[in-house]
Parts: C-alpha cells; sequence; structure tokens
C-alpha cells in the first residue's frame, strides 16, 4: 500500500512539475497560463497529448521537437523529476499529515521560482502572493514550537535580506527578499538562518562554476533563487540534524 502511495505521489508530482514550468515561464511575462496551448517555441506547433506526457515525452522524442526538430531546454524533465522526487520524500517523511500539505506548497513554491529565476532572473511578486495564505494556512493548522517563531523567522528572513540588498546596493534582488519571508514563515528563526547561510555557500560554488564556464567577470549577475530554493529543501528536512550537528561539535 505504501509503494502504491508513493508511486500516486510520484505521478501527481511529476504532472504538477509539468505545470509549474509552463506558470514559471509565462507569469513574468504576463501571460496567460491557459492560453495559447502549449506550443514548440520554435515552429509554434501546438503540441498534442504524446507531446506533453511528463517525463515520458521529453525521453521518448530525445529532448526534440517533434515536428522541427529543435531541442527542447532540460529544464522541462528537470523540473518535473525534481517534483516528482519531492512529493515523493515529502510523503515518505511526513505521512498523510497537515504538514505534508505545508511541504507540497512549499516546494512548488520552489520550482516555480527556479524556473522562473533561471530564465529570466525574477521571482514574480503573484506567485509569492499566491502561496502566501496556503502557506500561512498550513503553518496555523500545524504551528512550529513555539507558534510565534513562524512569524518571527518571516520578519527576520525578510529584514536580514533587506538590510544585505541596501548594503550591496541592489546585489539582492527584491525577489528574494520577499521569498525569505515565506520561507521564515515555514521554516522558524533558526533555520531560516541557517538556510541564508547553506544558500549563500551553495551559491558562491555555482557562482564560480559558471563564470569559469562561461568565461566572465565577477560581476556577471547569476540567479540566487536556485541556491536558495536547494538549501531550503535540504534545511526543511535535515536542518535539525545539522543544527544538532552543529552544537555537538562544541
Amino acid at each position: 500500500m505504501v509503494m502504491m502511495y508513493e508511486i500516486f505521489f510520484f505521478l501527481f508530482g511529476i504532472a504538477l512539475g509539468s505545470f509549474y514550468n509552463v506558470v514559471g515561464l509565462r507569469i513574468p511575462n504576463h501571460a496567460s497560463i491557459i492560453a495559447p496551448p502549449s506550443h514548440c517555441p520554435h515552429c509554434q506547433r501546438k503540441l498534442s497529448a504524446i507531446d506533453l506526457i511528463p517525463v515520458l515525452s521529453y525521453i521518448l522524442l530525445r529532448g526534440k521537437c517533434r515536428t522541427c526538430g529543435a531541442k527542447i531546454s532540460p529544464i522541462y524533465i528537470i523540473t518535473e523529476l525534481i517534483a516528482g522526487l519531492l512529493f515523493v520524500w515529502s510523503y515518505h517523511q511526513l505521512g498523510f499529515s497537515i504538514e505534508l500539505f505545508v511541504a507540497l506548497f512549499f516546494f512548488s513554491l520552489l520550482l516555480i521560482i527556479v524556473v522562473s529565476d533561471l530564465q529570466y532572473m525574477l521571482i514574480p511578486d503573484k506567485v509569492l502572493l499566491f502561496f502566501l495564505p496556503f502557506l500561512l494556512i498550513g503553518r496555523i493548522a500545524s504551528p512550529l514550537e513555539p507558534w510565534w517563531d513562524a512569524l518571527l523567522g518571516g520578519v527576520v528572513g525578510f529584514a536580514i535580506l533587506f538590510v544585505i540588498a541596501v548594503i550591496s546596493k541592489g546585489g539582492m534582488g527584491g525577489g528574494d527578499i520577499k521569498l525569505f519571508f515565506l520561507i521564515g514563515l515555514v521554516l522558524g528563526t533558526v533555520k531560516t538562518l541557517l538556510t541564508l547561510f547553506v544558500a549563500s555557500v551553495i551559491g558562491m560554488i555555482i557562482g564560480i562554476i559558471v563564470l569559469k564556464v562561461r568565461k566572465q567577470g565577477r560581476k556577471t549577475p547569476v540567479p540566487f533563487g536556485p541556491s536558495i530554493a536547494i538549501a531550503s529543501c535540504i534545511v526543511y528536512f535535515y536542518g535539525d540534524s545539522i543544527i544538532d550537528w552543529y552544537w555537538n561539535l562544541f
């Protein structure tokens, strides 16, 4: 029975992951997520059902448009697979609970902002505002200990990123600042600070790799959203273990 539920959550995740690609790519352009229907960005052909099967279509078509042969960005299948794996792992760790509701909405938010940030270096306010009430309701129904730590975490996350943006004179985007309010709401104060630290380390590593590969200068902007998302997932599941490990060093 457990395996059946895990298969369900994986299929549910990859299906939503396909939709999150659409949201992440269209919302920043102020485009409808419904119309026009999914189409090839190169030949403009409307995609049929066989082109839209999550994960499987990309593999069968070898990452190319069935009509014009243009390459399809791997971000599509990567987002779908990560969504499926996160949904399965969330169920595996949390079971059927209110906290599972929080986790699925939280990871859905992170996936959408990663797609958007990678494509446009932008985290849309519309996406953040859409998820805010769901995360707030979920956190009220499944409160942290103490309950007010969620609100404090949101304020602290927002304030720290805001101060960094001011000091760095725009080195931190407004979307990142607002995103950390939602992260604080979900994770609480200490884990939000840990998320910022882990994201900074990941961001530094990714930045060095990207600049080396592209052979560009240090002032070349690199999206921070993916680093925040990776760090948030790590801390959500393993934050307590990381914190306990740190304190045991002393």
